[in-house]
């Protein structure tokens, strides 16, 4: 990714950071933003409050022995952020990182400790608002299949987007 995308993706999550500081508490009381990113083709969001930053594909260690959907590590201003490959966690087919390919780093706060990880994308989208009421839950189209990562869906724009939990997917190593 050259560092012109990087920027605009980085502007957008700065501006609609700005906007939320600006706005009151009443504003947003029923809405979430989210940052929307491509996978195979299809959109993807995560919530925008999760995002710690956006960074361009590269510098990523293996780790030997590791599943197959962890591309490996990297150093983040000294910490050592993990990082999954989304395309390949979700079994949607082999990864082809290109210029457009990103790292989403999400940042979780649980009970303890802050949780981070990355997140290989094919492309960031877009940022958008999303009231409780248009997010709908996943369809249940099988009793086997696992929902896990999926928190709902939702239409944007005449497109699906499917919305992702961040707090399980920062604990991956639970559900596997």
């Amino acid at each position: 990714m050259d560092v012109a995308k990087q920027d605009t993706a980085q502007n957008m999550i700065q501006q609609t950071a700005a906007m939320v500081d600006q706005a009151s508490d009443e504003d947003f009381e029923d809405q979430q933003q989210y940052l929307t990113f491509l996978m195979q083709g299809e959109e993807y969001g995560v919530d925008i409050l999760n995002v710690q930053e956006i960074r361009g594909w590269g510098n990523v260690a293996p780790i030997p022995n590791a599943p197959k959907h962890v591309s490996g590590v990297i150093n983040l201003r000294g910490a050592i952020v993990p990082v999954i490959d989304l395309r390949l966690l979700f079994e949607l087919g082999d990864a082809n990182c290109d210029e457009n390919t990103v790292v989403i780093v999400l940042k979780v706060a649980t009970e303890n400790v802050n949780r981070i990880m990355g997140i290989v994308v094919d492309a960031v989208s877009d940022v958008f608002s999303l009231t409780l009421a248009d997010k709908r839950p996943p369809p249940n189209v099988n009793q086997g299949m696992s929902h896990t990562y999926i928190d709902g869906l939702t239409e944007v724009k005449g497109k699906m987007v499917i919305l992702l939990d961040s707090e399980r997917l920062l604990h991956l190593e639970k559900n596997d």
